[in-house]
C-alpha cells in the first residue's frame, strides 16, 4: 500500500473481502474514487440513475449471494434518497456495506451546501453507522463495517468517507476481513428440555423467518415439522425457509393486521418459534397472542428477538439448523407409539386442508369474468413455460397468491419476497439477482404502483444488458390499499363506499412498454389472453432484458378522475 491514497486502499480491501461488484451513483465528492475505479478491472461498478435503485439492486444480489456486498452514495441528498431502501435492506436483513461521501472533515464546522449528520442520517436505518475520522483507520473501520453486516443478524451498515480522509496517503495494511463462527448448538439439556414439551403437543405449531434460511436450516425444519406433525408458518420472510408444497406448510400470518392472526396463533398448545421475530405486522396484537396455558420456545441467533415483544417460556440464542439438527434426532427417542400416530394424522389433515384449499382457489380462477384479464390466467401460461430452476423476486403484493399458486415456490435460493414496506424493489432486486444468478432464468414481479418508485432501473439493465425479465402486474391502482381500508372500514363500523381517488393510477394510462422500450428494454403490452402466450414466448426467448406490461382487473374510476383534471381545482 506504500504511496497509495484512500481512494486505492477501500479498492484494495473490498477485493480482499472478494467483492465483484458495487453498485453506485456518483457525485463530486466521491470522484477520486470513482476515478480510482479504472486500475481494478475486476472490481465492477454498476451504474445506476438514483440511490434507492442501488441499494435495491444491491438488496437482491446480497440476498441471493448472501455475501458482504458494497453500494456507494453521495453525500446528504443521496443519502436521503436512499433512505427507504436501507430501512427494506434493514428489515431483509441483507449484508449491504454502504459508503457514503463527504466534502471533508475540514468543512464541517462551515454548514457547506450539501453538509449533515451524515451519520445520524443513517442510524435508524442500519446495523451501524459510522463514519471514517482519521486516516490511520480507514480500514481497519471498514473492515468492522463488513463483519457487522456479515455477521448474524445481518443488516446494512453505513460508513461516511470523506474526501480529505481519503486523499491522505493509506498506512493501514491490507487484510482479509475476520469473520467470526456462529454455528453454536445448544447444551444436552437444553435440548432434552424443548424436546420434551415438544413431543407432548396435541397441536404443535411452528413459526418461522428467514433465520431458517440464512442458517441453511429448512432440511432439518421440515424433519421436525414432520416427527411431530406440526403446521409451519412463515412469519418474517422474505426467502424461502420451506417448501411450499409440503402438505405441513400452510402459508404465512399475514404482515398487516395483527388481529387477522389471532386465530392462527392461539391454536397450538405448544409453539416453536424459529428465526423470526414476533410479529412484523403493520398493526400488530398488543396483548397476548397465544392461548392461555400455550407453551412458548424461540431458537434465534439474534438474542434481541427472543421475548422481545411477548413472553416465552424456553429461549434458545443458537444457529437454528444445528438445534434443530438436534431436535430431530432427540424428538423420536421420546415419542410414544400414540404420539407418533397423533403425528401422522395432524399431517394428513392438514394435508387434505390445504388440498381443498388450493382446489378451491384453482375454480374461482377458472369462474373469473373471461371478459377481462386476470393474472391467474397469465401466470398459469408463464409457469408451464418457464425452467424449473427460475429464480423468481416476488413484489406482486397482491397479485403474489396467483403467482405463487401456479409457481410455487420449492428451491432454496430460487424465491425472494419484498420485506420491509419499500416499494419499488421488485425491478431492482430482479437485476441483483441475475447478476448473482448469471445462468438461470430470473423474473422480477411488480406492480404499476411500485413500479414506478424505480423504473429508471430498467436503464441499468439495458446498459449492461442484464438478461433479466419484468412482470409489471398492471391493475391501474394502489391496490393493496383498497383492500386494507376496506379492513378498516370494517373494524371502525364505516359503511363501504368509493375508494380515494388517489388510490387509482387509471388515468393518465401509463404505458410501461414504451417506457422501458425509452430506456433500451424490449417490451410487450398485454391486455387479452389471446396475447398471453405469443407474449411470453418473446420474452423467454429474447437475449436481453424484457418486460411484459401485463394489464389486468382493477376497481377504477378513470372518467371521475378525467373529469378532476378538467377541473381547475384539485
Amino acid at each position: 500500500m506504500t504511496g497509495k491514497t484512500g481512494h486505492y486502499a477501500i479498492l484494495e480491501q473490498f477485493l480482499a473481502d472478494g467483492v465483484e461488484y458495487i453498485f453506485g451513483n456518483p457525485g463530486t465528492v466521491e470522484q477520486g474514487l470513482i476515478d480510482a475505479l479504472a486500475d481494478y478491472p475486476q472490481l465492477k461498478y454498476v451504474l445506476t440513475l438514483q440511490e434507492s435503485v442501488a441499494l435495491m439492486t444491491a438488496d437482491g444480489y446480497a440476498r441471493a449471494t448472501q455475501k458482504p456486498t458494497v453500494v456507494q452514495i453521495h453525500s446528504a441528498p443521496g443519502l436521503g434518497n436512499a433512505v427507504g431502501a436501507m430501512y427494506q435492506a434493514m428489515r431483509g436483513h441483507a449484508p449491504l456495506v454502504v459508503i457514503g461521501g463527504d466534502a471533508g472533515i475540514k468543512y464541517q464546522a462551515l454548514d457547506a451546501q450539501m453538509a449533515a449528520d451524515l451519520v445520524a442520517i443513517a442510524e435508524p436505518v442500519t446495523k451501524w453507522s459510522t463514519m471514517v475520522s482519521d486516516a490511520s483507520s480507514l480500514l481497519r473501520v471498514l473492515r468492522r463495517a463488513i463483519k457487522i453486516a456479515s455477521t448474524p443478524p445481518m443488516g446494512p451498515v453505513y460508513v461516511c468517507l470523506p474526501q480529505d480522509i481519503l486523499n491522505e496517503i493509506a498506512v493501514e495494511p491490507v487484510r482479509p476481513t475476520s469473520l467470526p463462527s456462529t454455528r453454536v448448538a445448544p447444551d444436552a439439556e437444553t435440548v432434552q428440555a424443548m424436546a420434551e414439551l415438544l413431543v407432548k403437543a396435541t397441536a404443535p405449531m411452528i413459526y418461522i423467518g428467514d433465520g431458517i434460511a440464512y442458517a441453511s436450516a429448512q432440511e432439518e425444519l421440515t424433519r421436525v415439522a414432520e416427527l411431530l406433525g406440526a403446521e409451519v408458518r412463515d412469519v418474517d420472510s422474505g426467502e424461502l425457509n420451506m417448501d411450499t408444497t409440503h402438505p405441513l406448510y400452510q402459508g404465512s400470518t399475514g404482515h398487516m393486521f395483527g388481529s387477522s392472526s389471532l386465530s392462527t396463533l392461539q391454536r397450538g398448545d405448544v409453539n416453536l418459534v424459529c428465526g423470526t421475530y414476533l410479529l412484523p405486522e403493520v398493526f400488530p396484537e398488543v396483548g397476548d397472542i397465544f392461548a392461555p396455558d400455550a407453551k412458548v420456545l424461540h431458537i434465534d441467533l439474534n438474542a434481541y428477538e427472543i421475548a422481545k415483544n411477548h413472553p416465552v417460556d424456553l429461549g434458545v440464542v443458537c444457529d437454528p439448523k444445528m438445534t434443530l439438527a438436534l431436535l430431530a434426532d432427540v424428538i423420536p427417542t421420546l415419542q410414544t407409539d400414540a404420539q407418533r400416530l397423533q403425528a401422522i394424522e395432524r399431517k394428513q389433515a392438514l394435508a387434505a386442508a390445504k388440498d381443498e384449499q388450493r382446489q378451491q382457489a384453482l375454480a374461482d380462477d377458472l369462474a373469473a369474468n373471461p371478459d377481462v384479464l386476470h393474472f391467474s390466467s397469465f401466470m398459469q401460461a408463464f409457469a408451464e413455460q418457464l425452467p424449473t430452476d427460475t429464480v423468481v423476486f416476488d413484489e406482486a403484493l397482491t397479485s403474489s397468491p396467483m403467482l405463487t399458486r401456479y409457481l410455487p415456490p420449492r428451491q432454496t435460493g430460487h424465491y425472494f419476497v419484498t420485506r420491509g414496506g419499500s416499494l419499488g424493489v421488485g425491478i431492482p432486486g430482479a437485476i441483483g439477482l441475475k447478476l448473482a444468478n448469471p445462468d438461470k432464468t430470473v423474473v422480477g414481479f411488480t406492480g404499476d404502483g411500485g413500479s414506478m418508485y424505480t423504473i429508471q432501473a430498467l436503464w441499468t439493465a439495458a446498459r449492461y444488458n442484464i438478461d433479466a425479465k419484468f412482470v409489471i402486474c398492471n391493475n391501474r391502482s394502489y391496490k393493496l390499499l383498497q383492500l386494507n381500508i376496506e379492513q378498516f372500514w370494517k373494524e371502525e363500523s364505516i359503511p363501504a363506499h368509493t375508494f380515494p381517488l388517489s388510490f387509482d393510477l387509471s388515468y393518465p394510462a401509463i404505458q410501461f412498454s414504451e417506457m422501458a422500450r425509452s430506456m433500451g428494454v424490449e417490451a410487450i403490452r398485454v391486455e387479452k389472453s389471446e396475447e398471453i402466450e405469443p407474449a411470453i414466448k418473446k420474452a423467454l426467448a429474447h437475449q436481453g432484458p424484457f418486460l411484459l406490461d401485463v394489464v389486468i382487473e382493477g376497481n377504477l374510476q378513470p372518467e371521475a378522475i378525467a373529469a378532476l383534471s378538467r377541473s381547475s381545482e384539485l
